[in-house]
């Protein structure tokens, strides 16, 4: 066989060297079937004889990795499938089974083991296909010498983050930052020693949530074994009761549309992987292979984040619930009638292959493989850790872009990281990844009127913005609505995705400011990023105990509210009118978007970043009238921002006045109820109208530390602000019922409990509500052409949200309609 020579990558602590198989003959390199089957590769070694099979078998010459590739041949398209055995046991050591002849399976083996290399050809016209087998030898990783290096204690930590100040300080770290958090803090994940030093040195207070990972991600696994082990089918709609692998999930796609060839396609993605990889997706309606038919479509994507198993297996369950229910359930048949769904369990499917198949550590070390976050791009690391392939490299787990900062709006600013072992790396431009590039044109070329990008964890619904000074869009009174819908089937907290802490370049923000399509990302679950699967995928799946929506419908309930907003042609635009029969029309809008100013890894900005974007979307006409589902044709980055006018003057500033004494230092509030309180109260209309209050309170030493708490009338808990280092507290609210309040003045910290430096000019400062404001209307240029391509039509097209416009005969009486529709 022609394999590649081997690499050294020397003092960085990991060896990688490429070995020649032993093999005879150069007809080795090529499989062979005169015949296909629909079966799975990876589930067993076949006969030999059996159809559609052709193997090798191989030894190892090393303690390492084994990389199998398939390749087309002589141009040759089909779809085979492959996969690595065990001899001895039979068990299955890699697998790949995308819808193509460009597989990769890779995995891990022992020097002296005997392995059998088998291709399937699942499908397809190719009789024959190219095949490639490399074993790379590996040291231990980590240090100079080669030798395994101890891992040190990993825990979950609660940052105590009461203010927006807090949260950019957090995020400017360079910790592992989840998505669990709240108003006042935010869970972090501290892999050793320098992480614990880097945040005790910040200022920022936390509070043990997990003293050891390692020993979670034992119990977890254990917990998933005993239950795939006592489970024949759970209530998921596939049955399923263990992770999948990744050959899993294409496998299944594609059996999906096999057995369903009218309702379901499998498709392939633009982009190859950075390790070459095809992405897999699906694509449900009826009529499936009709894409141009009009219809709106619901878009459902997982694993961004390569440790996120959930995300993945809630996406494909999501798949077997529209196939099921169309088949058994009439409400879910009449709503993917009137919808086209596409599902995408597996965006960074590079990631997600290593995390899935590493060795389980759980200790969140540069080598703890299943904790990988990111892709596997190399080009932005230094020149000594750009060696290696992805699964075994002198960075570890470190190298490689964070494809959930990396869409381009707001790409650049602040809630993603400039450093390139950062978990939040943005990437070196915007759309620089293939992930990234994959879900940009997907939703480019559709009407997309909606989008879940699932997540793990949190409990959370995150809707635009992910930056609080962009301001909430015209459209928050529907997102807000539709999330919290969500959120009552689920029991998450529906919140702007802000409200966690900000982000710059994620998926549904570029989706939705770019389309106007809805985008919401779900955090699922709040124990991990892969916990047991009974909790994290069955419970909060099906809505059963012990998950947030039991008794609720869970996220199953959701993301069928979710299509329900798909169908509701009040939730988008619609376009009706009149054209032949096989006539084509198209929908076309090209425009510039800047990111955010450019933050450099020295803090300085540079200017923003010109994004071109282009929309098209087509509809095939099958004559007379039609109707066609689209996005609003301004994009809500253009169309304004949400507000509302005042209704009669703000509040006057009110005094708060400090109770005689001080109280004594409390560090445990409100474990120590020991403080001081301050009543004071808001007004409503028609009296004053508020935007929001400020509740500010100042005292003379930065080393002196209070903190401010503000409660409701019923005793919860509104705002809060409790930083460290500074010399005064601010906590706001914004748009705040009236009521009686209470301020309470917790004394953290004196410089000198002697001579108190007591807290002053203590007030409630409130502000008008902003007005909304309105940017420049957008159109859509539509055209028709007829059966020879010929252009025969064009128009511009004004379209709100839940606005339904007639364009007439467009592909024969264009220009009157138009101007008809002007008057």
């Amino acid at each position: 066989m022609a394999l590649r020579t081997g690499i050294a990558l020397g003092a960085a602590g990991l060896v990688v060297f490429g070995v020649t198989v032993p093999s005879a003959t150069a007809a080795d390199n090529v499989l062979r079937a005169d015949s296909s089957a629909n079966r799975a590769c990876h589930t067993a070694v076949q006969s030999r004889r059996a159809q559609g099979i052709d193997q090798r078998e191989v030894t190892s010459t090393v303690d390492g990795l084994i990389q199998a590739r398939l390749a087309p041949r002589d141009g040759a398209e089909g779809d085979w499938d492959l996969a690595v055995f065990d001899k001895a046991t039979g068990k299955v050591v890699a697998a790949a089974a995308a819808l193509r002849s460009r597989e990769l399976a890779e995995s891990f083996v022992k020097k002296g083991q005997q392995l059998v290399v088998q291709g399937c050809r699942y499908s397809g016209s190719a009789r024959s296909v190219n095949l490639g087998i490399d074993f790379l030898a590996l040291t231990p990783q980590g240090t100079p010498t080669g030798s395994p290096q101890q891992p040190q204690r990993a825990e979950v930590v609660r940052v105590e983050t009461p203010s927006r100040t807090d949260k950019s300080k957090l995020l400017s770290l360079g910790l592992d930052v989840t998505e669990k958090g709240d108003d006042t803090g935010v869970e972090v994940v501290l892999a050793d020693d320098a992480d614990r030093k880097t945040l005790r040195e910040s200022g920022l207070r936390s509070t043990t949530v997990d003293a050891d990972l390692s020993r979670t991600a034992r119990d977890d696994a254990a917990k998933d074994r005993e239950y795939a082990a006592k489970t024949q089918a759970s209530g998921l709609p596939s049955g399923r009761t263990s992770y999948r692998h990744l050959y899993e999930y294409e496998y299944e796609m594609k059996e999906l549309a096999r057995r369903n060839p009218k309702l379901v396609r499998a498709f392939t993605l633009n982009h190859a992987s950075v390790e070459g990889r095809d992405v897999t997706g699906l694509e449900i309606a009826t009529d499936v292979t009709n894409a141009a038919d009009g219809k709106p479509v619901n878009v459902t994507v997982g694993v961004h984040h390569a440790r996120e198993w959930p995300a993945s297996e809630h996406t494909i369950e999501w798949a077997y619930e529209l196939v099921n229910g169309y088949q058994r359930d009439p409400a879910i048949k009449g709503l993917v009638g009137k919808t086209r769904n596409i599902v995408v369990p597996v965006v960074n499917v590079d990631g997600f292959s290593i995390s899935r198949e590493a060795e389980p550590k759980g200790d969140f070390s540069r080598f703890d493989y299943e904790m990988k976050r990111k892709n596997c791009q190399t080009a932005d690391s230094p020149p000594q850790f750009r060696t290696g392939i992805c699964k075994a490299n002198p960075a570890g787990k470190d190298r490689g872009t964070d494809p959930n900062r990396n869409y381009a709006t707001f790409w650049g600013g602040n809630g993603a990281s400039t450093s390139w072992n950062g978990e939040t790396f943005r990437g070196a431009g915007p759309f620089s990844e293939p992930e990234t590039r994959n879900i940009r044109d997907l939703v480019s070329k559709r009407q997309v009127t909606n989008l879940i990008t699932l997540h793990t964890y949190g409990n959370l619904i995150l809707r635009p913005p992910g930056v609080a000074d962009t301001r909430a869009p015209l459209d928050e009174p529907v997102l807000k609505a539709l999330g919290d819908k969500m959120a009552s089937r689920n029991g998450y907290r529906s919140i702007p995705s802000w409200g966690l802490y900000d982000t710059t370049g994620t998926t549904e923000d570029w989706s939705f400011w770019t389309t106007g399509g809805l985008g919401y990302t779900f955090e699922i679950n709040t124990a991990g990023f892969h916990p047991a699967y009974q909790n994290a995928v069955v419970a909060e799946y099906t809505g059963t105990a012990p998950a947030a929506g039991a008794g609720k419908g869970g996220n199953r309930a959701a993301f069928l509210d979710m299509l329900g907003s798909a169908a509701d042609p009040a939730a988008h635009s619609t376009l009706i009118g009149s054209a032949p029969r096989g006539h084509q029309l198209k929908l076309h809008k090209t425009f510039q978007t800047p990111t955010s100013p450019v933050l450099q890894p020295d803090g300085s900005t540079k200017p923003p970043i010109y994004v071109t974007d282009t929309l098209d979307s087509t509809y095939s006409s099958t004559g007379g009238r039609f109707a066609w589902s689209v996005n609003p044709s301004t994009r809500p980055y253009v169309a304004g921002r949400y507000g509302r006018e005042p209704q009669g003057p703000k509040q006057t500033t009110v005094p708060l006045t400090n109770p005689v004494g001080v109280p004594a230092e409390n560090t445990d509030y409100p474990g120590s109820p020991v403080s001081e309180s301050i009543p004071f109260t808001v007004k409503g209309l028609p009296e004053v109208d508020n935007g929001r209050f400020d509740v500010v309170v100042q005292w003379t030493s930065p080393q002196t530390d209070w903190d401010l708490y503000v409660y409701n009338a019923a005793g919860e808990l509104v705002t809060s602000s409790a930083s460290g280092g500074t010399n005064s507290e601010k906590a706001t609210l914004f748009d705040p019922p009236p009521g009686n309040y209470t301020a309470v003045m917790v004394n953290y910290d004196q410089v000198d409990p002697a001579s108190p430096d007591d807290w002053a000019n203590g007030r409630v400062e409130f502000s008008s509500p902003v007005p909304p404001t309105y940017g420049t209307r957008e159109a859509y240029t539509l055209t028709c052409t007829n059966r020879n391509g010929k252009l025969v039509g064009i128009a511009d097209v004004f379209a709100d949200r839940g606005q339904t416009v007639d364009v007439g005969e467009v592909c024969t009486n264009s220009a009157r309609a138009n101007k008809e529709r002007r008057r």
